[in-house]
């Protein structure tokens, strides 16, 4: 009975472990990034980098205004939101609700593997082929642009959003679909009406992992969102990320510089809304699991 006790806490302390190793490293992570921060904010004022209109770090005098940077982020992350997000829910209900067993085993593994497609790739793809469309169809000065980016990042976020929401939407027990139909409600009404509020929960946490998986990605933005520090003022303007600014410039600046640790400071603004994000995340698993109790 002793050894069955020890072989049960076993795993257990192993799961423990990792955990606290995931922490300490992400502690370790945060840490790193508000050291190699606190040096800008001795030469700029905190309004400054995040409201300033400008950024031009290697002129004389510099200007280091995070504002473009942050508009460009957020405009990429919600243009391609709203593109992909109904998509990836109205795939998920017909992956879970409507389509044949069949199709169902073929349909999901493929959408699950669109996952893992290398955003170079994308990337590529966007400047080759979706750029010159832009540029002779839409009238757009530049084909590098937010709606270029947009779309490779709707692209990527779909098969996310759609495995996780179609997750949540099987978990949903098949006695309130049967009470639904024994009531005399037709499919669509017990979709929309039992299914998706019961689901919810889950979907929008899908939602959320989805958007913290478009604000951090790099590539895609990096070679099809123009690359200007600029507030867009229409879809098919350039614009220049966080996570775009940091891999093209950190290779070339001078370590220990006020370039440097103003990009350190851009990091720390990404893992600040990343990690305000897993936490809303993380508040509605909370509360979808005290209603269902």
């Amino acid at each position: 009975m002793g050894n069955t006790l020890r072989g049960d806490k076993a795993p257990q302390r192993i799961i423990q472990t990792i955990s606290i190793i995931g922490v300490a490293i992400m502690l370790f992570i945060l840490f790193f990034l508000v050291k190699e921060s606190i040096p800008i904010l001795k030469e700029v004022s905190i309004f400054q980098l995040l409201f300033g209109m400008e950024w031009y770090p290697t002129y004389d005098p510099p200007d280091y205004g995070m504002f473009p940077l942050i508009v460009g982020s957020l405009s990429v992350t919600l243009a391609a939101s709203i593109l992909a997000v109904p998509l990836s829910i109205m795939l998920a209900v017909f992956i879970s609700e409507i389509c044949p067993r069949k199709l169902k085993e073929l349909l999901k593994p493929v959408i699950e593997i669109l996952g893992f497609f290398p955003s170079v790739v994308l990337g590529f793809i966007g400047m080759v082929v979706l750029a010159p469309w832009m540029i002779q169809h839409l009238e757009a000065y530049s084909g590098l642009n937010l709606l270029n980016a947009a779309f490779l990042m709707g692209i990527m976020i779909i098969p996310t959003v759609t495995s996780l929401a179609e997750d949540s939407l099987a978990s949903i027990p098949k006695d309130l679909r049967d009470a639904s139909y024994a009531l005399g409600a037709t499919r669509l009404e017990t979709i929309t009406k039992v299914v998706l509020p019961a689901a919810l929960p889950g979907i929008l946490q899908a939602v959320l992992l989805g958007v913290m998986r478009a604000i951090g990605e790099t590539m895609v933005v990096l070679m099809a969102a123009g690359g200007a520090a600029i507030i867009p003022l229409s879809l098919t303007d350039p614009v220049r990320p966080l996570t775009s600014t940091i891999a093209s410039e950190m290779g070339e600046t001078p370590v220990g510089s006020i370039h440097y640790h103003a990009l350190f400071f851009a990091g720390l603004l990404l893992l600040l809304l990343t990690l305000g994000l897993n936490l809303l995340a993380m508040f509605i698993e909370r509360r979808a699991r005290r209603l269902r109790a």
